[in-house]
């Protein structure tokens, strides 16, 4: 959007409100989703120019719902229907809002029925406020399949005549990790990009926080939602101290801990720590309390790395996945040395999932760096180079890789 980032993100806190407002009232979500990117768009060209509404929400629900209604109007084969809704103004019922929409679109956006990629993607526009150019860089993939695979998702939502409204309690349980893991998925690219130039996509973590906060704000009692939200909070915080200022990547032992975010590690540690003395234990919640115990300690020195280990055996019961195991391997490493730490690694190398991931090889080669078998850790490093296909993560790579070579012990 062109315009200044307090509008920008005002107009992205109130985008959910405005199309729940448009869906509930009119249905018809991909032609009210594509009436608000509309209006958000107008707003943004013109409130810089002609100054804020006093009302933005209200400009909002009155400028998308004028374009919705030409939209149906349009629509020769439903004319006589559409011009009966057409008719209706906004009203105060609608420009109002009595409930806050967003978690009921979040559970819309990431139905069953959908691909992660395209519940992702439909997240990050009807529910983010994105537009689908925005999207595409994000992900680096050319606008014109971005707005394919967005069209693809919003036709699957309408054959399956989703009604817009919370799932039925028995269903609310799975849809709402459905929905957690959409915004862990959005963070996790934004925080490290799997592609591109970029090691950091700050757009994109900052709209998967910016959502969570808004769900943790409507389930205040879900221990979950806060365990993601505090991962977040405590990951963003270190952000600033993972880049050199060519954009080169600082890994977490290297960091300069004093320009870490000492406010969001203290939230992030209260929203965790308040959830694990009173929810039900959750994967989200053992992440964010390893996160703390890495974002409290002075120096990787210091960690209690055999309280993550605990923690990561707890993790690996709760939920089992190779990116697990491949963490737990280096804290293993730091507790009883790196050959037990590649000894867990072995487990992987069977796994299909991440056999051929570049990060079993990185993490292999750290551990064979610190067993002081640089020959093979260099190997190692290499492989894991050619493999990703992050810029910045290839770079680093090399670059270990190399000083190994020039080391004379090796």
């Amino acid at each position: 959007m062109t315009t200044d980032g307090r509008v920008e993100d005002l107009l992205r806190e109130i985008a959910p409100e405005v199309l729940g407002a448009l869906v509930r009232r009119y249905g018809h979500f991909d032609a009210s989703e594509d009436a608000v990117q509309e209006a958000l768009l107008a707003a943004a060209v013109q409130w810089p120019e002609q100054g804020r509404p006093e009302n933005p929400r209200a400009w909002l629900i009155t400028v998308a719902s004028r374009r919705l209604t030409d939209q149906l109007r349009s629509d020769g084969a439903r004319r006589r229907r559409e011009d009966t809704i057409a008719t209706r103004e906004p009203n105060d019922e609608l420009l109002v809002p009595e409930q806050d929409d967003t978690l009921t679109l979040l559970f819309m956006c990431c139905h069953p029925d959908l691909s992660p990629a395209s519940q992702v993607a439909l997240t990050l526009r009807a529910v983010g406020g994105l537009t689908t150019a925005e999207i595409a860089r994000a992900f680096l993939v050319p606008e014109a399949t971005m707005a394919q695979r967005i069209s693809r998702a919003k036709q699957r939502i309408k054959a399956t005549a989703v009604p817009f409204a919370l799932p039925p309690e028995a269903e609310r349980s799975d849809r709402l990790r459905a929905v957690l893991h959409t915004l862990y998925l959005i963070f996790n690219e934004g925080y490290t990009a799997t592609s591109g130039p970029d090691l950091q996509r700050n757009d994109l973590t900052r709209e998967a926080t910016r959502l969570t906060r808004a769900v943790h704000r409507l389930l205040p009692d879900d221990g979950e939602v806060a365990g993601l939200l505090a991962l977040m909070l405590l990951t963003e915080a270190r952000r600033a101290a993972r880049t050199r200022p060519d954009g080169g990547l600082i890994p977490l032992a290297e960091q300069d801990r004093s320009r870490w975010d000492k406010a969001l590690i203290d939230e992030g540690v209260a929203l965790v720590s308040d959830a694990l003395a009173r929810t039900k234990l959750g994967p989200y919640q053992l992440q964010a309390a390893i996160a703390a115990l890495h974002d409290e300690a002075p120096s990787s020195d210091d960690t209690d790395w055999l309280q993550v280990v605990l923690l990561y055996e707890l993790l690996e019961r709760v939920s089992p996945n190779p990116m697990v195991t491949l963490n737990h391997a280096v804290a293993v490493a730091m507790v009883h040395g790196p050959q037990a730490g590649l000894d867990l690694l072995a487990t992987l190398e069977t796994d299909d999932r991440i056999a051929e991931h570049h990060r079993l090889h990185a993490v292999r080669a750290h551990l064979l760096e610190m067993a002081g078998d640089h020959v093979a850790a260099r190997a190692n490093y290499r492989t894991a180079a050619r493999r990703t296909t992050s810029l910045p993560e290839r770079r680093y790579l090399e670059a270990r890789a190399a000083r190994l070579s020039d080391d004379p012990s090796s």
